[in-house]
Formats: structure tokens, sequence, C-alpha cells
């Protein structure tokens, strides 16, 4: 489809060329022996004036009603410095003279004459009269203004004879004379002409110069692709060429701009540009551009543009000729480079290939026509340029898009990559934080000597705060991963909050803070939402309330805001006496790995990811996690929710719910355990032979079909990682076999990153390491009871 596109493009570019080149709204009259002659001409068509002229070298001649004598013949329009007396060319400052007899019409149409620059002043007369002025023409450098502008005149005379007479004046630049020739038509017909051109040079002028700042912008605010910035410096300066060159528009909207600055800036608008554009093919394809070419193409550019700033009009002005090899040079090496991108399959390379098919037409007619072999053919160009800026804007579109997918692409890769090392890493820290915690419950169960109970807290204390921060990360992750989801069970709050409270009050009393609940007496207790994630936040916020405070209180409190048959709003808050949070930091302290101070993570410990946890959660069930706080009188972190009221049946029944009112032991119990880890297993058997079980240990997950015995086997600890065999494939060979014993599995994974794998396995529970011996005893007996 794209060559197609492009194939169409270029042959209805190069259609509209031709057509372009071989038709023109101007028809070309040549003066004879300093006559024009227009009383036959068809004013359908401007007329652009060549031919032969008088010319008078050094002498201003005084404007008559008939030609003055003395004139030598010469082709109009006429640079001096290219013309030959007594075998010597004129040299380039002087003054001279050019005049003609314009024959008209004997009609009542108002004629007009649209008169070019010319190197470097000149005033033009019709008879006597003066008409037009550009700059000021002296007869020597003293009191000379040179100035560049297109003016349309009225020939209004009575007679349809008149006498033209143009005098010239330069002492400033490197050529003298006139550029091009004169165009005289109709009054209507001339200035739609003009107005067309002029409007087409602005439109093309804004085109790059907006193209140039976007693309600038897009570079300064996105990615910092050198190509991209020099494209957009491109596309700025080379605008200058567009609107202050060739017809000069620039000249006619500041009439008083000043010569030896706009002479300067056309001429380093067309060095600097040329390199600006290389440099652009430098970056845009790196491996397919020789750099020492760059560089002394840079270099050339560099010192051309140099030029132009320390050097007079005079000398800069002849660094002209030598430049167009530069450049034609560069109009054969990028097309080269272009090919060669396209060859190796370089992102946005055709469409480069298609713009250097336009470029080479287009500066192909602008020499021609710096030569004069051809007119200026201004819809051509106009279409040209834009077609190249355009084609090198999808190149430079095409190539952000490529680095952004390939950045996507990176990106998913570490997503992954990270989600695969925290997986890992849970995995492989949680299995030794499972033998410290378990060897560390069992040492306590030991009635160890006060100062060793101490050390043994301290332990467990230290191994439980590890574990938090594990889960923290863990947590972060699979919210930026967007895999958290939410459950909308059945939960009463009340028996929560009251949890809570008691899990976290040892925390408090050890550093005598009063730990106080206030619950609203008209909290229902039949409400549906995630439990697991309301304690996850509520237990953060009482245990960031409790470590920084040091003394006072901390008070957990729900409301009841609002309350209808089906719904009921909450506003939970955490209150505290500690050291508060200033003004100026309460909005940095809900970003991740952030926390007020830096001296807090020293002096409280924490990784700074709760908060932001937390904040997640609660935005993702569309609440919001707010923050009161004056800095050393304490805070309150507060929000709102609303939860859906279950509804609660009159003779409902609780006998499924498994109650231990009293303690029971495992005696006699025969458990399996399928673990290859030695420490795990160690405590695991620790703990369950306490309570009464008789263990039968396998190391892995083809081992434990060997041991099973269903007979004698009451339960199975199944782990999930092991070598030879998993747990999930153990588990399911098992259920092919018709075995029905509870399967419980072990696991350093968290619980919803395994629970479908677990459903599809017939898997019954999940324990998850480092385990409680309190959740391990429960989970035991339920299923030990069940069976």
């Amino acid at each position: 489809m794209l060559k197609q596109l492009s194939h169409w493009f270029l042959t209805l570019l190069f259609c509209f060329s031709f057509t372009s080149v071989f038709s023109s709204d101007d028809s070309e009259i040549y003066a004879k022996k300093g006559i024009i002659d227009l009383r036959k001409h068809d004013f359908s068509k401007n007329a652009k004036v060549k031919g032969e002229w008088f010319f008078y070298w050094n002498q201003l001649i005084a404007p008559s009603n008939s030609l003055p004598p003395g004139g030598l013949l010469v082709n109009f329009p006429l640079k001096w410095t290219d013309y030959k007396t007594n075998g010597k060319t004129l040299p380039s400052v002087g003054y001279a003279s050019y005049t003609s007899k314009l024959l008209l019409p004997h009609d009542s149409a108002v004629y007009t004459l649209l008169i070019p620059p010319t190197y470097s002043s000149y005033k033009f007369f019709i008879n006597n009269r003066l008409v037009a002025v550009n700059g000021k023409v002296t007869t020597s450098p003293k009191g000379f203004v040179p100035h560049f502008q297109t003016k349309l005149v009225n020939l209004n005379s009575t007679n349809d004879t008149i006498i033209l007479t143009l005098q010239v004046a330069n002492y400033a630049h490197s050529k003298g004379g006139t550029m091009d020739p004169l165009i005289i038509g109709r009054k209507e017909n001339l200035e739609l002409k003009k107005d067309r051109s002029d409007a087409i040079i602005l439109i093309l002028t804004g085109c790059l110069i907006m193209g140039g700042f976007f693309f600038l912008a897009l570079f300064l605010v996105g990615r910092r692709d050198n190509a991209i910035l020099f494209f957009a410096l491109f596309s700025i300066l080379y605008s200058y060429r567009i609107i202050g060159t060739e017809s000069y528009v620039l000249h006619s909207l500041f009439p008083n701009i000043s010569w030896f600055l706009s002479i300067r800036l056309e001429y380093f608008s067309l060095f600097s540009s040329i390199g600006l554009f290389t440099l652009y093919n430098r970056f845009l394809f790196p491996q397919d551009v020789n750099k020492y070419i760059v560089r002394t193409v840079v270099t050339i550019c560099i010192s051309f543009s140099l030029a132009t700033i320390f050097f007079s009009p005079f000398i800069f002005t002849q660094l002209i000729n030598p430049f167009l090899f530069v450049c034609l040079f560069c109009l054969t090496y990028t097309p080269y480079v272009y090919l060669l991108a396209y060859k190796r399959k370089r992102p946005g390379a055709i469409y480069t290939i298609a713009s250097t098919l336009v470029l080479v037409l287009i500066f192909s007619l602008t020499l021609f026509r710096y030569w004069r072999l051809i007119d200026h053919h201004q819809i051509l160009n106009f279409f040209g340029y834009i077609s190249i800026f355009f084609l090198q804007s999808l190149a430079l579109s095409h190539r952000v898009s490529f680095a952004l997918r390939r950045a996507k692409k990176e990106a998913e890769t570490g997503l992954i990559a990270k989600s695969e090392f925290l997986s890992t890493m849970s995995h492989e820290i949680r299995t030794p934080l499972n033998s410290v915690i378990g060897v560390t419950h069992l040492l306590l169960k030991n009635s160890p000597r006060e100062d060793q109970k101490e050390q043994l807290d301290i332990m467990l204390f230290s191994a439980n705060n590890l574990l938090a921060i594990v889960n923290d990360i863990l947590d972060y992750n699979k919210i930026e991963a967007g895999k958290i989801s939410f459950e909308n069970i059945k939960m009463d709050i009340s028996k929560l909050a009251q949890n809570l409270i008691s899990s976290q009050l040892s925390f408090a009393d050890d550093k005598g803070i009063e730990l106080r609940l206030n619950l609203d007496k008209n909290l229902s207790p039949h409400l549906k939402g995630d439990p697991t994630r309301l304690h996850q936040i509520l237990s953060n916020l009482v245990h960031n309330a409790i470590k920084f405070t040091q003394k006072g209180f901390v008070e957990l409190g729900i409301v009841v805001k609002n309350s209808n048959d089906n719904k009921q709003t909450l506003y939970f808050y955490v209150k505290d006496s500690g050291i508060g949070i200033s003004k100026e930091k309460q909005d940095i302290i809900f970003d991740q790995f952030t926390q007020a101070d830096s001296s807090t993570s020293r002096s409280f410990g924490g990784t700074g990811l709760g908060l932001a946890i937390c904040k997640r959660i609660l935005e993702l069930q569309h609440s919001e996690l707010r923050l009161e706080s004056e800095e050393n009188k304490g805070s309150t972190f507060f929000f709102t929710h609303t939860f859906e009221k279950e509804t609660v049946l009159e003779n409902s029944s609780s006998a499924d719910q498994t109650v231990f009112d009293k303690k029971t032991d495992l005696e006699g119990a025969h458990i399996l355990l399928v673990e290859d880890n030695i420490m795990n297993v160690y405590i695991a058997k620790a703990f369950l032979e306490k309570w009464g079980a008789i263990m039968d240990v396998a190391a892995n997950g083809k081992e434990s079909l060997e041991k099973l015995d269903i007979n004698k086997h009451q339960l199975i600890l199944m782990d999930l990682h092991m070598p030879i065999m998993d747990g999930y494939e153990a588990t399911k060979q098992m259920r092919k076999m018709g075995v029905k014993l509870p399967i419980i599995a072990l696991t350093a994974n968290l619980p919803s990153d395994v629970e479908y794998e677990l459903e599809k396995a017939e898997m019954d529970d999940i324990v998850v390491k480092p385990f409680l011996p309190e959740e391990l005893l429960n989970k035991t007996l339920k299923h030990i009871n069940k069976n």
C-alpha cells in the first residue's frame, strides 16, 4: 500500500512539474535597439521585458523624454560584472544607467510595471518623473544605501511612448547591475500576480516555521532525539530563504530593515541550513552516513557562516559560487545515504527516498534559475518544498513511533523480567524467613530465660518487619502492573477493626501509647467488600501512626455517614498525637519510596511504600485517602467508602463455619509433608509433631506419589516448587488416581498469584510461608475434621 501511495504521489508531482515548467502566465518580449514595442501585445498575459537596452557605465543619465546618445546596446537584464568592455570585465563597485523606449497600445487600460531588486540600489524614472526608489543611488560610497525590494508602479502617462530610465549603484555587493527582467501588464493582472506570489511565500514560510517549532517542542518535552532537533532548526532557519530572498517579501513587510543585516541573514541561512541538514542526516541514519564526510561539510558550512558574520558583504557574497559545489555534492550524497538506509531497512527510509526525488528536482530548478537558464516557477517550488518537508516529517514521525514501539516492547520485557524477579525474590526470601520465624516461635515455646526471650522477641520483630517490606514491594508491583483485583464478599467491619486493634496492641504497649477504637453503634455487621484490602489499609495506617508517635494516643474510628436499605457509607479515620507532617511535605508522602523527611526512615524505618499502596488501592475503589496534619501536633488520615449491604436470612445457620472454641490437638493424625527444603521440613515437623501429628516426609512430588497411603494419611501438605516434580503436577496426578484427601499448598508466593493454578490442580487450601503457627494449626485441624 505504501509503495502504491508513493508511486502515485511521485507520478502526480512529476506530471505537475512538467506542466509547470512548460506553462507560464507571462510571455517574453524582447526589445530591439532599445525599443520595447508592446502595441500589438496580447495583455491577457503579462510581458516579461528582455532584450537590447542602452547601457551607460559610470553615468547617471538624467531622465528625459527621449533616449540620450552614447549608450552601449546590452542584453537586459545585465549584471555589469558579467560585461566586458575593451577586453576587461567591469568592476562590481560603481554606478550605471539603463534606458529604453516603451511603446504601449493606444487604449484606456491602466498598465503597471513590476520592478525587481537590483544590485544593490536604484532609481527608476518614467520620462522625467521619478516613480520608484530602492536605497540611495550615489556616485561614490559616501551616502550610498543599498536595499532589496520588489515594487509595483503605475505607468500613468497620457502618451503611448514612454522613456524608461533606470539608475543603479553598488558599493556593497560582489555583483552589480540588474537581476531580473521588468514585467509590464494590466494593473489588475499584475497586482493579482504579486499578491498571489506574496501569499504563497508567506504560507510556505509559516508552514516551515510552525513545523520547525513543533519538532523543537517535541524535542524539548519529548524524546531528546538529535535528528528531531536539527530538522527543527533547519526548518526554522530555512524559512528565511523563502521570505527573505528572491522577491524579498520580508523587505516589503519591514521596509526599514537594515540591508546589511538582511544580506547576512540571507547568506547565513543558506550556509548554515545545509550544515544543519547534513547533521540531521547524520543523526537520522547514523550507521549509514560517513562521519568524515559529515565533518567536512559541516566544517565548511560553519566557516562560511562565520564569514557572513565577521566579513563585509562584498567578501562573503563571493562565497556563493564555491558553495554551490558543496550543495551539488550534498545533493548527490544524500540520495546515496537514503538508498543505503532503505536497503538496510531503516525506519522511515522510504519517505526520505521520496523526498530526495523531489529535492533533486527543486534544487535543480533553483540552480537553473540562479544561472538564469529558466524562469522562476513558484507553484512548483511551493508544492516541492511542502512535499520535501512533509515527507521528512513523516520519516521523523515514523522514527519516533518506531522508537516508541521499541521502548514499549523493552518496557514490557522489563516489566515481565521485574515481575519474574520479584516472584523469585519473594520465594527465595520467604523461604529462609520461614525458617527464622519458625525457629524463633519454637524457641519462644521452650520457656527461654528472660534475657533470651527479649532477644528472641527482637529477632521475631525484625523478621516480621522484613516480611512486611517484601509484601509491600510485591503489592506495589502488582498494583503498578494492573493485576490487583478486589473481592466483594460478606464481612463484619466491627470484628475486623477489633481484631486489627488486638494485633497492634502489643506494639502500642511497648511504646507506652494508648490505642483507641471508636465504632459507630449504627455500623452494620453485614456489609460486602474486600476485607483483606480494607484490613491492609487500616493496618498500615494504624501501624504507621503507632510508629511515628512517641507518646499520647492512636485512635481508629469508623463512623456511619449515610445509610439506607442497600448501602452504607462509612468514614474511616486514624488519628494520632505523633510528630505530624508539615504542610509543604504533605503532598509528597503519598509518593512511592518517599517519607516526609529523609531522616525519618533512619529514625523509624520503613520503605515509604505503605501510604502509596493504601492511596492506590483506595483510588482503584473510587475513594481517596486524605490527610490533616500539623507539625509536632499529630496527624489524621481519613477516607470515606460506600459498601453494599448483605441480605441476611432470618434462619441463617452458622453450621458451615468451623469454630474452635477450645484447643484441639492433632493427636494421632497422619500427615504427609511434601517439601524439598530441609529447614522448612524441620519447622513444619517440629510444630505438627508438637501438636501430636504423625509425620511422613517426601522430598518431591514424585516421591510423594510413592509414599502416599490413602488408608493411613489424613492430610497432605504440598510445597508448590520442588525439583523432579512440582506440587501442581503431583496434585494433578493424585486427583487422577482418585485421591480425595485434602491437600494444602505450601508456598512463598502470594495467594492471588497462584490461585488460578491451585484451582486447576484441585488443591483445597493454601498456607503462605513464612506461616504463623496458629494459621497452620487452624487450617490443618479444619481439613482433618472435615475429612
